[in-house]
Protein backbone atom coordinates (compact mmCIF):
# COMPACT_ATOMS: atom_id res chain seq x y z
CA UNK A 1 0.00 0.00 0.00
CA UNK A 2 1.19 3.58 -0.92
CA UNK A 3 1.97 5.83 1.81
CA UNK A 4 -0.18 8.83 2.05
CA UNK A 5 1.17 12.12 3.15
CA UNK A 6 -1.12 13.54 6.03
CA UNK A 7 1.22 16.29 6.38
CA UNK A 8 -1.05 19.54 6.14
CA UNK A 9 -0.60 22.56 3.65
CA UNK A 10 1.05 25.69 5.42
CA UNK A 11 -1.88 28.12 5.39
CA UNK A 12 -1.33 31.23 3.04
CA UNK A 13 -0.35 34.60 4.48
CA UNK A 14 -4.10 36.36 3.47
CA UNK A 15 -5.38 33.14 5.52
CA UNK A 16 -3.38 33.81 8.72
CA UNK A 17 -4.25 37.55 8.27
CA UNK A 18 -8.08 36.63 8.29
CA UNK A 19 -7.33 34.41 11.12
CA UNK A 20 -5.78 37.10 13.38
CA UNK A 21 -7.82 39.06 15.86
CA UNK A 22 -8.55 42.70 14.81
CA UNK A 23 -6.13 43.84 16.97
CA UNK A 24 -3.53 41.22 16.40
CA UNK A 25 -3.11 42.42 12.55
CA UNK A 26 0.07 43.80 12.98
CA UNK A 27 1.67 40.74 15.05
CA UNK A 28 0.73 38.23 12.64
CA UNK A 29 2.33 40.59 9.47
CA UNK A 30 5.20 40.45 11.72
CA UNK A 31 5.60 37.41 12.34
CA UNK A 32 4.66 35.72 8.61
CA UNK A 33 7.25 38.13 7.38
CA UNK A 34 10.02 37.52 9.40
CA UNK A 35 9.41 33.41 8.81
CA UNK A 36 9.19 34.16 4.89
CA UNK A 37 11.36 36.80 4.40
CA UNK A 38 13.49 37.33 7.29
CA UNK A 39 11.92 40.48 8.09
CA UNK A 40 14.04 42.16 11.08
CA UNK A 41 11.74 45.18 11.45
CA UNK A 42 7.72 45.40 10.48
CA UNK A 43 5.91 48.63 10.95
CA UNK A 44 2.67 49.73 9.63
CA UNK A 45 1.78 53.48 9.39
CA UNK A 46 -1.53 55.05 8.42
CA UNK A 47 -2.46 58.33 6.47
CA UNK A 48 -3.89 60.97 9.82
CA UNK A 49 -7.50 62.36 9.11
CA UNK A 50 -5.94 65.35 7.77
CA UNK A 51 -3.44 63.59 5.50
CA UNK A 52 -0.61 65.78 6.94
CA UNK A 53 1.33 62.64 8.54
CA UNK A 54 1.39 58.75 8.64
CA UNK A 55 1.32 57.05 12.13
CA UNK A 56 2.93 54.00 13.46
CA UNK A 57 0.01 51.38 14.42
CA UNK A 58 1.33 50.87 18.02
CA UNK A 59 0.37 49.84 21.58
CA UNK A 60 -2.71 52.68 22.28
CA UNK A 61 -2.12 55.48 23.92
CA UNK A 62 1.27 55.23 23.32
CA UNK A 63 2.27 55.65 20.17
CA UNK A 64 5.65 56.26 17.66
CA UNK A 65 7.05 59.26 16.28
CA UNK A 66 4.76 60.05 12.76
CA UNK A 67 6.44 60.57 9.42
CA UNK A 68 5.55 62.76 6.97
CA UNK A 69 3.22 61.94 4.96
CA UNK A 70 4.13 63.93 1.49
CA UNK A 71 7.91 64.03 2.33
CA UNK A 72 10.99 61.40 2.88
CA UNK A 73 10.78 57.70 1.27
CA UNK A 74 7.55 56.75 3.08
CA UNK A 75 6.03 59.89 1.66
CA UNK A 76 7.18 59.05 -1.97
CA UNK A 77 5.52 55.76 -1.35
CA UNK A 78 2.34 57.13 -0.21
CA UNK A 79 1.93 59.92 -2.84
CA UNK A 80 3.15 57.37 -5.90
CA UNK A 81 1.41 54.48 -4.84
CA UNK A 82 4.26 52.42 -5.81
CA UNK A 83 7.04 50.62 -3.51
CA UNK A 84 10.12 52.94 -2.52
CA UNK A 85 13.77 51.08 -1.15
CA UNK A 86 15.70 53.03 0.72
CA UNK A 87 19.08 52.07 1.26
CA UNK A 88 19.97 51.81 5.06
CA UNK A 89 23.15 53.88 5.35
CA UNK A 90 24.47 52.68 8.62
CA UNK A 91 26.84 49.31 9.34
CA UNK A 92 24.17 46.80 9.57
CA UNK A 93 23.60 45.77 5.49
CA UNK A 94 19.99 46.04 5.47
CA UNK A 95 17.34 47.98 3.33
CA UNK A 96 13.62 49.53 4.24
CA UNK A 97 11.08 48.83 2.11
CA UNK A 98 8.09 51.08 2.29
CA UNK A 99 5.16 49.89 0.47
CA UNK A 100 1.68 51.40 -0.43
CA UNK A 101 -1.59 50.21 1.40
CA UNK A 102 -4.36 50.76 -0.64
CA UNK A 103 -7.67 49.18 -0.65
CA UNK A 104 -9.91 49.90 -4.13
CA UNK A 105 -8.30 53.19 -4.64
CA UNK A 106 -8.77 54.07 -1.07
CA UNK A 107 -5.30 55.02 0.30
CA UNK A 108 -4.96 53.75 4.11
CA UNK A 109 -1.01 54.11 4.58
CA UNK A 110 1.89 52.60 4.26
CA UNK A 111 3.78 49.38 5.99
CA UNK A 112 7.59 49.51 6.77
CA UNK A 113 9.80 46.41 6.34
CA UNK A 114 13.51 46.42 7.21
CA UNK A 115 14.89 43.64 4.94
CA UNK A 116 18.48 42.43 4.50
CA UNK A 117 20.10 43.95 1.79
CA UNK A 118 20.35 40.29 0.36
CA UNK A 119 16.95 39.89 0.54
CA UNK A 120 15.65 42.92 -1.29
CA UNK A 121 15.33 41.62 -5.07
CA UNK A 122 12.41 42.71 -7.70
CA UNK A 123 10.28 39.60 -7.05
CA UNK A 124 10.62 40.02 -3.25
CA UNK A 125 9.20 43.46 -3.02
CA UNK A 126 6.46 42.33 -5.41
CA UNK A 127 5.74 39.59 -2.91
CA UNK A 128 5.78 42.26 -0.31
CA UNK A 129 3.08 44.65 -2.17
CA UNK A 130 0.93 42.05 -2.54
CA UNK A 131 1.21 41.12 1.23
CA UNK A 132 0.58 44.98 1.77
CA UNK A 133 -2.99 44.68 -0.13
CA UNK A 134 -4.32 41.89 1.99
CA UNK A 135 -3.33 43.69 5.22
CA UNK A 136 -5.16 46.56 3.90
CA UNK A 137 -8.04 44.66 3.30
CA UNK A 138 -8.21 43.10 6.39
CA UNK A 139 -7.12 46.69 8.43
CA UNK A 140 -10.91 47.56 6.76
CA UNK A 141 -12.69 44.75 7.44
CA UNK A 142 -11.00 45.06 11.42
CA UNK A 143 -12.33 48.70 11.60
CA UNK A 144 -15.59 46.97 12.25
CA UNK A 145 -15.02 44.86 15.42
CA UNK A 146 -12.08 47.48 17.03
CA UNK A 147 -11.29 51.24 17.49
CA UNK A 148 -7.45 51.13 17.47
CA UNK A 149 -6.97 51.87 13.40
CA UNK A 150 -8.80 54.70 13.60
CA UNK A 151 -7.66 56.02 16.95
CA UNK A 152 -4.31 55.79 15.39
CA UNK A 153 -5.32 57.92 12.51
CA UNK A 154 -5.66 60.62 15.04
CA UNK A 155 -3.07 63.17 15.45
CA UNK A 156 -5.53 64.75 17.58
CA UNK A 157 -9.22 64.51 19.20
CA UNK A 158 -11.96 64.89 17.01
CA UNK A 159 -14.96 66.94 17.79
CA UNK A 160 -18.26 64.53 18.16
CA UNK A 161 -19.71 66.15 14.65
CA UNK A 162 -16.43 65.19 13.06
CA UNK A 163 -16.79 61.60 14.56
CA UNK A 164 -20.07 61.27 13.27
CA UNK A 165 -19.20 62.46 9.57
CA UNK A 166 -15.64 60.40 9.02
CA UNK A 167 -18.46 57.15 10.09
CA UNK A 168 -20.73 58.26 7.64
CA UNK A 169 -18.07 58.45 4.60
CA UNK A 170 -17.63 55.63 1.90
CA UNK A 171 -13.09 56.53 2.21
CA UNK A 172 -11.59 59.22 0.41
CA UNK A 173 -10.83 57.19 -2.58
CA UNK A 174 -12.16 54.91 -5.56
CA UNK A 175 -11.01 53.56 -8.16
CA UNK A 176 -12.27 51.12 -10.96
CA UNK A 177 -10.85 50.67 -14.71
CA UNK A 178 -13.37 53.26 -15.84
CA UNK A 179 -12.50 56.24 -13.62
CA UNK A 180 -10.33 57.11 -10.25
CA UNK A 181 -12.20 59.05 -7.54
CA UNK A 182 -9.96 60.98 -4.89
CA UNK A 183 -11.87 63.25 -2.55
CA UNK A 184 -10.23 65.71 0.75
CA UNK A 185 -12.47 67.18 3.31
CA UNK A 186 -11.17 70.21 5.86
CA UNK A 187 -11.53 70.92 8.69
CA UNK A 188 -10.36 67.15 8.81
CA UNK A 189 -10.76 67.14 12.68
CA UNK A 190 -13.85 69.56 13.23
CA UNK A 191 -15.80 68.66 10.26
CA UNK A 192 -19.55 69.65 10.69
CA UNK A 193 -22.26 69.63 7.38
CA UNK A 194 -19.91 68.53 4.50
CA UNK A 195 -19.68 65.17 2.64
CA UNK A 196 -19.28 62.58 -0.09
CA UNK A 197 -20.34 59.40 -1.31
CA UNK A 198 -20.69 57.16 -3.86
CA UNK A 199 -21.46 53.52 -5.09
CA UNK A 200 -20.66 51.56 -7.76
CA UNK A 201 -22.80 48.92 -9.54
CA UNK A 202 -21.89 46.95 -12.75
CA UNK A 203 -22.78 49.70 -15.26
CA UNK A 204 -23.25 52.58 -13.46
CA UNK A 205 -21.39 54.91 -10.50
CA UNK A 206 -23.30 56.83 -8.49
CA UNK A 207 -21.61 60.03 -6.99
CA UNK A 208 -23.31 62.93 -4.25
CA UNK A 209 -21.41 65.88 -2.87
CA UNK A 210 -23.67 67.16 0.16
CA UNK A 211 -23.28 70.70 1.92
CA UNK A 212 -25.62 70.72 5.17
CA UNK A 213 -26.77 73.82 6.85
CA UNK A 214 -25.55 75.35 9.84
CA UNK A 215 -22.06 74.41 11.94
CA UNK A 216 -21.44 71.49 14.36
CA UNK A 217 -23.78 68.49 15.39
CA UNK A 218 -26.67 69.99 14.32
CA UNK A 219 -24.78 70.43 10.43
CA UNK A 220 -24.08 66.50 10.96
CA UNK A 221 -27.18 65.17 11.95
CA UNK A 222 -28.95 67.32 9.33
CA UNK A 223 -26.54 65.36 6.62
CA UNK A 224 -26.43 62.11 8.27
CA UNK A 225 -30.36 62.62 7.37
CA UNK A 226 -29.68 63.86 4.18
CA UNK A 227 -27.04 61.26 3.07
CA UNK A 228 -29.40 57.91 4.53
CA UNK A 229 -32.27 59.30 2.64
CA UNK A 230 -30.58 59.49 -0.56
CA UNK A 231 -28.61 55.69 0.23
CA UNK A 232 -32.19 54.02 1.40
CA UNK A 233 -34.15 55.24 -2.24
CA UNK A 234 -30.27 54.37 -4.08
CA UNK A 235 -30.57 50.85 -2.75
CA UNK A 236 -34.30 50.58 -3.93
CA UNK A 237 -33.30 51.50 -7.20
CA UNK A 238 -35.34 54.32 -7.60
CA UNK A 239 -34.08 57.00 -10.02
CA UNK A 240 -31.88 59.99 -9.67
CA UNK A 241 -34.33 62.64 -9.36
CA UNK A 242 -36.76 60.31 -7.29
CA UNK A 243 -34.12 60.07 -5.07
CA UNK A 244 -33.56 63.64 -4.58
CA UNK A 245 -37.57 64.42 -3.70
CA UNK A 246 -37.61 61.66 -1.37
CA UNK A 247 -34.49 62.98 0.83
CA UNK A 248 -36.07 66.64 0.28
CA UNK A 249 -39.46 64.81 2.30
CA UNK A 250 -37.71 63.28 4.55
CA UNK A 251 -35.55 66.49 5.52
CA UNK A 252 -38.80 68.85 5.77
CA UNK A 253 -40.61 66.52 7.57
CA UNK A 254 -37.68 66.44 9.87
CA UNK A 255 -37.05 69.98 9.89
CA UNK A 256 -40.24 71.75 8.39
CA UNK A 257 -37.67 74.02 6.05
CA UNK A 258 -35.95 75.60 8.71
CA UNK A 259 -32.99 73.43 8.18
CA UNK A 260 -31.90 71.91 4.46
CA UNK A 261 -28.92 69.96 2.50
CA UNK A 262 -27.66 71.51 -0.99
CA UNK A 263 -26.49 68.75 -2.95
CA UNK A 264 -25.18 67.98 -6.07
CA UNK A 265 -25.65 64.19 -7.23
CA UNK A 266 -24.51 62.25 -10.35
CA UNK A 267 -25.21 58.84 -12.22
CA UNK A 268 -22.05 58.04 -14.63
CA UNK A 269 -23.17 55.37 -17.39
CA UNK A 270 -19.77 53.39 -17.10
CA UNK A 271 -20.40 52.13 -21.01
CA UNK A 272 -21.08 55.72 -22.79
CA UNK A 273 -19.88 58.41 -20.47
CA UNK A 274 -23.30 59.76 -20.17
CA UNK A 275 -23.80 61.73 -16.49
CA UNK A 276 -27.16 62.11 -15.52
CA UNK A 277 -27.30 64.92 -12.92
CA UNK A 278 -29.54 66.83 -10.04
CA UNK A 279 -28.07 69.90 -8.84
CA UNK A 280 -30.04 70.36 -5.65
CA UNK A 281 -28.39 73.41 -3.84
CA UNK A 282 -24.77 74.89 -4.12
CA UNK A 283 -22.14 72.39 -5.25
CA UNK A 284 -20.61 72.88 -7.91
CA UNK A 285 -18.82 71.13 -10.55
CA UNK A 286 -15.79 71.57 -13.00
CA UNK A 287 -14.70 70.04 -16.40
CA UNK A 288 -11.03 69.71 -17.19
CA UNK A 289 -10.49 68.64 -20.90
CA UNK A 290 -6.78 68.89 -22.27
CA UNK A 291 -6.07 72.61 -20.87
CA UNK A 292 -9.67 73.73 -20.89
CA UNK A 293 -11.27 74.36 -17.80
CA UNK A 294 -15.15 74.91 -17.53
CA UNK A 295 -18.25 74.83 -14.89
CA UNK A 296 -20.83 72.43 -15.75
CA UNK A 297 -24.00 74.87 -15.58
CA UNK A 298 -26.50 72.89 -14.37
CA UNK A 299 -30.45 73.74 -13.61
CA UNK A 300 -29.84 74.93 -9.95
CA UNK A 301 -32.98 73.59 -8.25
CA UNK A 302 -33.68 73.86 -4.46
CA UNK A 303 -31.90 72.49 -1.81
CA UNK A 304 -33.03 69.31 -0.23
CA UNK A 305 -35.63 70.09 2.49
CA UNK A 306 -36.18 73.54 1.49
CA UNK A 307 -39.20 73.59 0.45
CA UNK A 308 -42.21 70.49 0.94
CA UNK A 309 -42.61 68.25 -1.90
CA UNK A 310 -40.35 69.99 -4.21
CA UNK A 311 -40.18 68.19 -7.90
CA UNK A 312 -36.84 67.27 -9.69
CA UNK A 313 -35.59 67.16 -12.51
CA UNK A 314 -32.71 65.21 -14.22
CA UNK A 315 -29.98 66.85 -16.90
CA UNK A 316 -27.37 64.91 -18.31
CA UNK A 317 -23.77 65.92 -19.98
CA UNK A 318 -21.32 63.53 -21.72
CA UNK A 319 -17.80 63.02 -20.43
CA UNK A 320 -14.74 61.23 -22.61
CA UNK A 321 -11.96 59.15 -21.98
CA UNK A 322 -9.31 61.70 -20.49
CA UNK A 323 -11.67 63.80 -18.31
CA UNK A 324 -11.32 65.24 -15.30
CA UNK A 325 -14.41 66.59 -13.23
CA UNK A 326 -13.77 68.17 -9.92
CA UNK A 327 -17.04 68.96 -7.58
CA UNK A 328 -17.11 71.57 -4.73
CA UNK A 329 -18.95 72.66 -1.82
CA UNK A 330 -19.74 76.22 -0.96
CA UNK A 331 -17.08 75.86 1.90
CA UNK A 332 -14.49 76.11 -1.34
CA UNK A 333 -16.05 78.33 -4.50
CA UNK A 334 -17.97 80.25 -1.73
CA UNK A 335 -14.75 81.39 0.68
CA UNK A 336 -13.28 84.41 1.07
CA UNK A 337 -10.19 86.13 1.38
CA UNK A 338 -9.17 89.25 3.20
CA UNK A 339 -9.98 91.68 0.49
CA UNK A 340 -13.62 89.85 -0.05
CA UNK A 341 -12.31 87.98 -2.95
CA UNK A 342 -14.46 84.09 -3.48
CA UNK A 343 -12.11 81.52 -3.95
CA UNK A 344 -13.79 80.33 -6.87
CA UNK A 345 -13.33 83.51 -8.75
CA UNK A 346 -10.05 82.85 -10.19
CA UNK A 347 -7.77 81.21 -7.93
CA UNK A 348 -9.62 77.69 -7.99
CA UNK A 349 -9.62 77.60 -11.54
CA UNK A 350 -5.30 78.58 -11.26
CA UNK A 351 -4.97 75.68 -8.69
CA UNK A 352 -7.27 73.41 -11.00
CA UNK A 353 -4.32 74.00 -13.78
CA UNK A 354 -1.77 73.64 -11.40
CA UNK A 355 -2.65 70.03 -10.62
CA UNK A 356 -3.36 68.67 -14.30
CA UNK A 357 -1.37 66.15 -13.93
CA UNK A 358 -1.56 64.88 -10.69
CA UNK A 359 -3.38 62.14 -9.50
CA UNK A 360 -7.28 62.83 -8.05
CA UNK A 361 -5.93 62.10 -4.66
CA UNK A 362 -3.52 64.99 -4.88
CA UNK A 363 -5.23 67.27 -6.67
CA UNK A 364 -8.18 66.72 -4.16
CA UNK A 365 -5.57 67.86 -1.15
CA UNK A 366 -3.56 70.61 -2.94
CA UNK A 367 -7.29 72.20 -4.32
CA UNK A 368 -7.68 72.05 -0.29
CA UNK A 369 -4.24 73.68 0.45
CA UNK A 370 -4.64 76.46 -2.24
CA UNK A 371 -8.28 77.26 -0.33
CA UNK A 372 -6.36 77.74 3.31
CA UNK A 373 -3.46 79.56 1.16
CA UNK A 374 -6.70 82.16 -0.14
CA UNK A 375 -8.30 82.46 2.68
CA UNK A 376 -4.38 83.04 5.10
CA UNK A 377 -5.69 80.65 7.67
CA UNK A 378 -5.44 76.85 7.96
CA UNK A 379 -8.22 77.47 10.27
CA UNK A 380 -11.17 77.61 7.92
CA UNK A 381 -14.56 79.21 8.84
CA UNK A 382 -16.78 76.95 6.59
CA UNK A 383 -16.21 73.24 5.94
CA UNK A 384 -14.85 72.40 2.78
CA UNK A 385 -15.25 69.05 0.48
CA UNK A 386 -13.41 68.31 -2.66
CA UNK A 387 -13.93 64.99 -5.00
CA UNK A 388 -12.11 64.71 -8.34
CA UNK A 389 -12.77 62.10 -10.68
CA UNK A 390 -10.22 61.02 -13.75
CA UNK A 391 -12.83 59.69 -16.34
CA UNK A 392 -10.83 56.67 -18.35
CA UNK A 393 -14.01 55.27 -19.96
CA UNK A 394 -15.03 51.50 -20.55
CA UNK A 395 -12.89 50.32 -23.98
CA UNK A 396 -14.30 47.90 -26.54
CA UNK A 397 -13.08 44.70 -24.40
CA UNK A 398 -14.75 45.85 -21.44
CA UNK A 399 -17.62 47.19 -23.38
CA UNK A 400 -17.79 43.54 -25.15
CA UNK A 401 -16.97 41.39 -21.51
CA UNK A 402 -19.98 43.97 -20.09
CA UNK A 403 -22.08 42.86 -22.67
CA UNK A 404 -21.67 38.89 -22.27
CA UNK A 405 -22.51 39.48 -18.55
Amino acid sequence: MDSVNTSEPVPSAESQLRAAAPHELVATARRLLIDRVGAEEVTLFLADYGLSVLQPVTHLPHTGDPVPAYDGPAGRAFISQAPVVEVSNDQTPANLVHLPITVRGDRLGILTVRLPSSATDPATVLSLTDFATALGHEVTTAGRDTDLYLQVRRTRRLTLAAEMQWQLLPGRGCARQEYVIGAHLEPAYSIGGDNFDWSTSVDHLTLTVTDGMGQGVDASLLTSLAVGALRNARRAGIGLADQACLADQALFAQYGGKMYASTLLLKFDLGSGVVHAVDAGSPQLYRQRDDAIEQIELQAQFPLGMFEETPYEEQSFQVEPGDRLIAVSTGVHGARDAEGGTFGERALRQTLSATRLEPPHEAARAMVSGLTEHFGSKELAADAAVVCLDWKGRGAEMARHALRR
